[in-house]
C-alpha cells in the first residue's frame, strides 16, 4: 500500500510561495501538485525546483485538445520527470491513445491518468453543456474509456470511487480530489467527502488542497490526517 496516499496541491501564482509551503511539508507525508496556476507562472523550474526538495510531482494540466498537440505537450510533461500527469477523458479515444503513446516513448513513464467529471460540477452543469445521464454515469463510461485506452486511472470524485472500481477493476487508479474535513465548507467544489470517507470508498490518492494549504500548521494537519487514514484503513 502506498504510504504517501496524499497529494498536496500547490495552487498559487508564486514560486517563492509554492516553495514555502514545500518547505513546511515532508516528502516522506505526501506529494506535491503544480497545476495551471503556478505552471503559468513559473514554468518546468516550479517542477524541477519541487523535485530539489524532494517531492514526487502530480503535473496537473488536464490536457485537452486535437491528439497531435495532446501528444506532444504530453512528451514534454513526461520529460520533466513528473510522477503523474492528466489529460481530461471528454478529449475522447483518439487523444487518450495518442497521450499513452507520447508518455510511454521516454525512459520511466510517469502515471497517465484521465479528468472524468471536474468535481465542481453538479447535474444540472452537466445539463447545460449537452451530458445526457447522470453525473455518476458519465464518470462511469469515462473511466471505462480511459480503461480501454491504456490509461492507469482516472480523476473522480470520491463518492463514485465504488463504481469506478467495479467498472475498471483493481489495478486501476483513482485520484480523488474534492476532499474536505468534516466541519468544512465545500468551497468551489459540488461532490466532496472527508478523507476517511474517501479511502473507505476506494480512493487511492487523495488531493487534499485548502485542510492542509490554509492551515496554521500544515505538517500538523498533514500528520493528522495521516494518522487518520492509517485507523481508517486498520
Amino acid at each position: 500500500m502506498d504510504n504517501k496516499r496524499i497529494i498536496v496541491p500547490l495552487d498559487m501564482p508564486r514560486l517563492t510561495e509554492a516553495l514555502a509551503l514545500a518547505a513546511r511539508l515532508d516528502p516522506k507525508l505526501c506529494r506535491l501538485k503544480i497545476g495551471k496556476e503556478l505552471f503559468v507562472a513559473a514554468g518546468p523550474e516550479a517542477v524541477s525546483r519541487v523535485h530539489e526538495r524532494g517531492f514526487e510531482v502530480f503535473l496537473d494540466l488536464k490536457f485537452h485538445d486535437i491528439p497531435n498537440t495532446v501528444a506532444g505537450a504530453c512528451r514534454s510533461a513526461a520529460r520533466l520527470g513528473v510522477w503523474m500527469m492528466n489529460v481530461h477523458a471528454s478529449g475522447g479515444e483518439a487523444m487518450m491513445r495518442a497521450a499513452r503513446e507520447a508518455v510511454d516513448s521516454v525512459a520511466r513513464p510517469p502515471l497517465l491518468v484521465a479528468v472524468t467529471v471536474l468535481t465542481s460540477l453538479a447535474g444540472p452543469d452537466l445539463e447545460r453543456v449537452g451530458f445526457a445521464g447522470s453525473v455518476l454515469d458519465n464518470v462511469e463510461r469515462l473511466a471505462r474509456l480511459a480503461r480501454a485506452c491504456g490509461l492507469d486511472g482516472v480523476v473522480c470524485s470520491a463518492q463514485e470511487a465504488p463504481v469506478v472500481r467495479q467498472a475498471t477493476g483493481a489495478d486501476f487508479t483513482l485520484v480523488t480530489p474534492g476532499i474536505r474535513l468534516t466541519a468544512e465548507s465545500s468551497d468551489d467544489q459540488a461532490r466532496v467527502v472527508t478523507p476517511r470517507e474517501a479511502v473507505k470508498l476506494g480512493a487511492d490518492y487523495l488531493v487534499i488542497g485548502r485542510p492542509i494549504t490554509g492551515s496554521p500548521d500544515p505538517a500538523a494537519t498533514l500528520q493528522s490526517i495521516r494518522d487518520s487514514l492509517d485507523e481508517a484503513l486498520a
